[in-house]
Formats: C-alpha cells, sequence, structure tokens
C-alpha cells in the first residue's frame, strides 16, 4: 500500500508512528515510533520527534528541532529554525530524571521564531508569537506577543500575524482588515470572534 505522506530517503521513521495524509518528512529527520504526526506537515532538515509526542495538522517545523517527549502541538504552529523545546527542567547527566519529564502544551496557531527556548512545563496560548531568541520560562496567554530572555509580554498579535495596534480605539475593540476577525481587550486577556 502507497503511503499518503512523503519521506526522504535519508529520513528514519521508527515502525508504529501515525503519519497523516499529505505530511512533508525531509532529510535526515527522525520520528520515533510512538509520535503522532497530523495532516499537512512539513517537518524540515535534521527534526527529532520522540515518542510522546503529539503534532497536529499543518504544523511546520523548520530544521534542528527537536521535539521531545511529552510536547504537544496544536494545529497550524510554526517552529522556526533551531528553536529549542526542553522536558527536564533540572538536567544532570549523572542523575537519570526520564520519569520527571514535564509536560508542554502548544495551542492552535502559535509562532515560534528562530532560535527561542521554551521551558518546560507550561502552556502557550492560541495564536501566540515568540519572538526570535526570546526564552519562555511561563505560561503564555492566548495572542500574547513575547520577546526577551526571559520573554515578557511586550503587545498582542492576530491570528493572520500581524501586531494588534493598542491602545484598542474607543469602543476596545479592533478588527482585523485581512481575516475580519473582531478582537476584544479585557483587562489582561485578548478575545478573538466574529463581532
Amino acid at each position: 500500500m502507497e503511503k499518503e505522506y512523503f519521506v526522504h530517503e535519508t529520513a528514519i521513521i521508527d515502525q508504529g508512528a501515525s503519519i497523516g495524509k499529505g505530511t512533508r518528512i525531509w532529510h535526515w529527520v527522525h520520528v520515533c515510533g510512538g509520535a503522532t504526526i497530523g495532516e499537512n506537515c512539513s517537518l524540515g532538515q535534521n527534526v527529532f520527534v520522540g515518542n510522546k509526542v503529539a503534532i497536529g495538522n499543518n504544523v511546520k517545523i523548520q530544521n534542528n528541532v527537536s521535539v521531545y517527549d511529552n510536547i504537544q502541538l496544536g494545529n497550524d504552529v510554526f517552529c522556526g529554525p533551531s528553536m529549542v523545546f526542553t522536558n527536564v527542567y533540572n538536567p544532570r547527566s549523572a542523575i537519570s530524571r526520564k520519569t520527571e519529564y514535564k509536560n508542554t502544551v502548544v495551542e492552535d496557531g502559535v509562532t515560534f521564531g528562530a532560535n527561542c527556548t521554551v521551558i518546560c512545563g507550561i502552556t502557550v496560548g492560541r495564536s501566540a508569537f515568540i519572538a526570535a531568541g526570546a526564552v519562555v520560562n511561563k505560561d503564555v496567554p492566548a495572542y500574547a506577543l513575547m520577546a526577551g530572555v526571559p520573554a515578557r509580554q511586550i503587545g498582542w498579535m492576530s491570528e493572520y500575524g500581524e501586531q494588534i495596534p493598542l491602545p484598542l480605539e474607543g469602543t476596545g475593540e479592533y478588527r482585523c482588515p485581512h481575516m475580519g476577525l473582531c478582537y476584544h481587550l479585557k483587562g489582561t486577556t485578548m478575545e478573538c470572534g466574529q463581532q
């Protein structure tokens, strides 16, 4: 039976891995047998995907990214080149901590810029945008724009991937000219809807 996804001849896909239709797996990628990868994903050169990993649909993982055990990526996530996920908070070479892996949850639509680092045990909210080189060490609200070391919130991003202008004009609302979605800032929470 012909595969419904593409695997480059240099890639290693361990038996048992679940890979969705239309996904493309490029040079020198290793996908472990317990991994689940959705449809229409792209895994760039030298990507590693661990056993206890779930990746949604339409996820783009650029070159040199390792998605270790206990990481869950939602749909439409973008992982920039050489960005880093961790799964142990306090690693030591001489001490095995495989029973101490912490779960990291990335919700739909998140973008990780090149060379950013995500410390394990956090949730990154829907459509958040992590700037290149940032170090994220705490939960990130939906639509937050995060930058710096350690990362701090410097604004809000739309689902289209543009910064939402603040302060929101008079009504407390911003309508995206590209997608027509309306954003409402309520205290420290950004909400998005059709109207």
